[in-house]
C-alpha cells in the first residue's frame, strides 16, 4: 500500500519551493526572448495599456508548457544537488532508502504537472494562442507606416500596394517608391513612381498622408464613351513634390478570428482531429477533381457508372493506336505542326499542374502543421517526467547546489532539447522528414540519456564525478600534480636522520646505474613497448623508498628540509614502459600505425621525463642528505 512518509513530505517540500520559483524564472526568461523577437511590432504604435496588459497576459499563457520542463529540470537538480552537498542524500542512502525510493514523491509530481501540461495545451494553450495571433496581427496593422518592408511589395494599406527599395529608421524617410493604386477596374489603376517620400498618420488616425518627392503619374482616365472599343484617356504626370491622402483607421481594431481559422496551435485536440478530417475532405476532393478532368482530358473517358458497365467493358477493348506509325505518315509541315501543338499543349499543361500544385501543397502544410500540433501536446508534457529523469539524478550524482553548475547544466540540456525539436518541427513542417520522426527526434535521444544518467544515481556511479574526469584527463595528456608538504604543528615521533640519509645515498647510485643501463634518451624497442612487455620493477622501487623517505622527513622541524621535499616530482611508473595496461589494446595500437606512431613518440617522451626526474632526485637527494648532516652535527 502506498503510504506518504516524512522523507517524501521533505523531499517534496524542498522541490516546491525550488519549482515555483524556477518556474516564475524560466517564464520571465521566455517571455523577455518572445519580446525581443517582437519588439518592433510593439515600439512606436501609441498602443494602450490596456491592450499590452493583454498580449502580456497571453503571451504568458501560451509559453506556460514551455517554461513547467524547464522549471522541473532546473528545480530537480538544485533539489538534489542541494542534499548531496549538505551529505543529506548520504544520510538517507546510509539508512538503506534507495535513490528511486528518493524519487518517489518527486515521480508522482512530475506526472501530475504532465497531466497538468497536457489539459493546459489542449483548453486554456489555443484559446491564448488565438488571442495572440489577433493581437499580434492587429497591432501589426497600427500605424503602417512603421511595418513597411524593405524590398517587398505591402499590401497593408487598403486599394493600394507599396514598394520601397530603402527606409531610413532614422528620420522615417522611404526611398525608391513604386505605388500600385487600385480603384474599380484593372483600367482605372494607376501607378505612382517617387525618388523618396514619406508615410504619416493624421491627427484623426482615419487617414494616411503620403508625400512623396521627384516622381511621375500614369494612370489611366475613365472612359466617358462607349463600346468595347473606345479609346481610354491616358494621363502622365511628372512633380517635384506630391502630397496624397489615403483612407485608413489608424485606430487599434481587433482583427477578425474567422482568419485565422487553419491556425493548428489555436485548436484543440478534438478540433485537430476534426479540422484532419476535414482538410482531408477538402483536398481528396480537389484531387479527384483533377484526377477526373485528367482523364476526360487526356483519354476521353466518360462518367460512368454502375449501370454503365456494359459501356465501360466496350470502352475498355477499344481499339487501340500505335502513334509512331500514324506520325510517320504525315508530311513535313504536318510533322512540325503535330509537333509544335503537342509542345504547346504540354507547356499549357504544366502550367496548369503548376498551379495546381499550389493549391494542393498548401493543404499538404496545413494537413502537416494539423499532425505537429497534435502530437506535440503530447511530447511537449513527457518532456516534463523526462526532464526530472535527467535532472534530478545529474543532481545525486554531482552533488552541487545553489544556481551555479545546475543552471549549466540545464542550459546545456535545455539547448540540446531545444535544438533537436526545433530541427525535427522545421523539417517535418518542410515535409524534408515525417512528422512521426521529427517530432519523436528529441524524445528519442533524451529518453537513453534520462535512462543513463538514473542507472548510474541508483547505482551511485562516479561517471559525472569532476575529479575523476580530472584525473582520466590530467592521465591522458601527461600532467601530474605538484607536491605540497606542510610543517606539522605537532609532530608526535622525529623522523630517523641517519637511516633517511643512508637511503637517500642508496638511492642515487641505483638511480646512476639505471640512467647507465637503460639508456632513455634513446629511442624505446618497437617490439617490447606493443608486443612484448616486461614491467619495470626497479623503477617502482625507487618511487616506493622515496615516498617512505618524504613520508617520515615531514615530520621535520626543519623549514629547509620542509622546502626541499616538495623538489622531488611525483614519478610515473609505468608511463615510460607501454601505452596500456591491456595487452590487447597495444597490439591494435600498433597495427593502426598512426595510432602506434603516437603512443611510440608519447612513450619517448615520458622516457625523457623520467630521465629529467631521476636527475631532478639526484640533485634534491644531494642537499636533504647535505642539510641532515648538519643536523646530525649540530646535536
Amino acid at each position: 500500500m502506498f503510504r506518504i512518509k516524512k522523507l517524501d513530505l521533505f523531499i517534496a517540500k524542498q522541490f516546491g519551493l525550488l519549482f515555483a520559483g524556477t518556474f516564475f524564472i524560466c517564464q520571465f526568461v521566455l517571455m523577455m526572448q518572445f519580446l525581443w523577437r517582437y519588439v518592433d511590432v510593439l515600439i512606436g504604435k501609441g498602443l494602450s495599456m490596456e491592450v499590452m496588459a493583454q498580449f502580456f497576459w497571453y503571451m504568458g499563457l501560451f509559453l506556460v508548457p514551455q517554461a513547467l520542463p524547464l522549471a522541473i529540470l532546473l528545480a530537480s537538480l538544485i533539489t538534489f544537488g542541494n542534499l548531496g552537498e549538505s551529505s543529506e542524500l548520504t544520510a538517507i542512502k546510509s539508512a538503506g532508502i534507495s535513490t528511486m525510493r528518493t524519487f518517489r514523491s518527486l515521480i508522482v509530481i512530475s506526472v501530475v504537472v504532465c497531466f497538468c501540461s497536457f489539459y493546459f495545451q489542449n483548453y486554456v494553450g489555443p484559446s491564448a494562442n488565438m488571442k495572440m495571433a489577433q493581437l499580434m496581427i492587429s497591432m501589426s496593422q497600427k500605424n503602417p507606416e512603421l511595418e513597411i518592408p524593405e524590398g517587398i511589395f505591402y499590401d497593408g494599406i487598403p486599394n493600394s500596394n507599396l514598394y520601397v527599395q530603402k527606409k531610413d529608421m532614422d528620420t522615417g524617410k522611404l526611398y525608391g517608391i513604386m505605388i500600385y493604386r487600385m480603384t474599380g477596374s484593372y483600367e482605372d489603376q494607376a501607378i505612382i513612381l517617387a525618388d523618396s517620400g514619406m508615410l504619416q498618420t493624421t491627427a484623426d488616425k482615419k487617414h494616411l498622408l503620403l508625400t512623396l518627392w521627384s516622381g511621375e503619374w500614369f494612370e489611366n482616365m475613365q472612359s466617358q464613351e462607349l463600346g468595347a472599343s473606345a479609346s481610354i484617356p491616358y494621363r502622365r504626370e511628372t512633380f517635384a513634390d506630391k502630397r496624397i491622402v489615403l483612407d485608413y483607421d489608424g485606430d487599434f481594431n481587433m482583427t477578425d478570428a474567422a482568419a485565422l481559422s487553419n491556425n493548428a496551435k489555436a485548436k484543440s485536440l478534438s478540433q485537430l482531429t476534426s479540422g484532419i478530417d476535414s482538410l482531408s475532405m477538402t483536398y481528396d476532393s480537389v484531387g479527384r477533381s483533377i484526377y477526373d478532368d485528367a482523364q476526360r482530358m487526356y483519354y476521353r473517358i466518360p462518367k460512368v457508372n454502375k449501370r454503365d458497365s456494359l459501356a465501360a467493358v466496350k470502352l475498355a477493348q477499344g481499339k487501340t493506336y500505335h502513334f509512331d506509325s500514324i506520325y510517320n505518315k504525315l508530311t513535313k509541315d504536318q510533322k512540325l505542326s503535330a509537333v509544335n501543338m503537342a509542345l504547346s499543349s504540354v507547356q499549357s499543361e504544366v502550367t496548369e499542374l503548376n498551379f495546381r500544385s499550389m493549391i494542393t501543397s498548401d493543404g499538404d502544410r496545413l494537413l502537416r502543421e494539423h499532425y505537429i500540433e497534435m502530437i506535440n501536446k503530447f511530447t511537449l508534457a513527457l518532456t516534463c517526467i523526462i526532464f526530472f529523469f535527467i535532472g534530478a539524478p545529474l543532481g545525486a550524482i554531482i552533488r552541487k547546489g545553489g544556481l551555479g553548475i545546475p543552471v549549466i547544466v540545464s542550459v546545456l540540456v535545455f539547448i540540446v532539447y531545444y535544438l533537436l525539436d526545433n530541427t525535427g518541427y522545421r523539417m517535418a513542417r518542410g515535409d524534408m522528414w515525417t512528422v512521426e520522426f521529427g517530432k519523436g527526434l528529441a524524445p528519442a535521444v533524451l529518453i537513453p540519456l534520462a535512462s543513463f544518467v538514473t542507472y548510474k544515481a541508483n547505482r551511485d556511479s562516479m561517471v559525472f564525478n569532476i575529479d575523476q574526469w580530472k584525473a582520466v584527463i590530467m592521465k591522458a595528456l601527461g600532467w601530474r600534480t605538484k607536491r605540497h608538504v606542510y610543517g606539522k604543528e605537532v609532530i608526535i615521533e622525529d623522523p630517523n636522520y641517519l637511516a633517511d640519509r643512508q637511503l637517500l645515498l642508496n638511492m642515487n647510485d641505483d638511480i646512476r646505474r639505471y640512467v647507465e643501463e637503460h639508456r632513455l634518451k634513446s629511442l624505446p624497442n618497437v617490439v617490447q613497448v606493443f608486443f612484448r612487455y616486461q614491467p619495470d620493477h626497479e623503477v617502482e622501487r625507487i618511487s616506493d623508498e622515496l615516498e617512505k623517505v618524504i613520508d617520515d622527513l615531514t615530520n621535520t622541524r626543519d623549514k629547509v628540509i620542509l622546502n626541499e621535499l616538495n623538489n622531488y616530482p611525483v614519478l610515473a611508473v609505468k608511463a615510460h614502459t607501454r601505452p596500456f595496461e591491456r595487452k590487447w589494446l597495444n597490439i591494435v595500437s600498433a597495427i593502426i600505425i598512426p595510432l602506434g606512431l603516437f603512443f611510440y613518440l608519447r612513450m619517448w617522451r615520458f622516457r625523457i621525463r623520467l630521465l629529467r626526474d631521476l636527475r631532478q632526485i639526484v640533485q634534491t637527494n644531494e642537499k636533504v642528505t647535505e642539510q641532515i648532516t648538519k643536523i646530525v652535527h649540530s646535536k
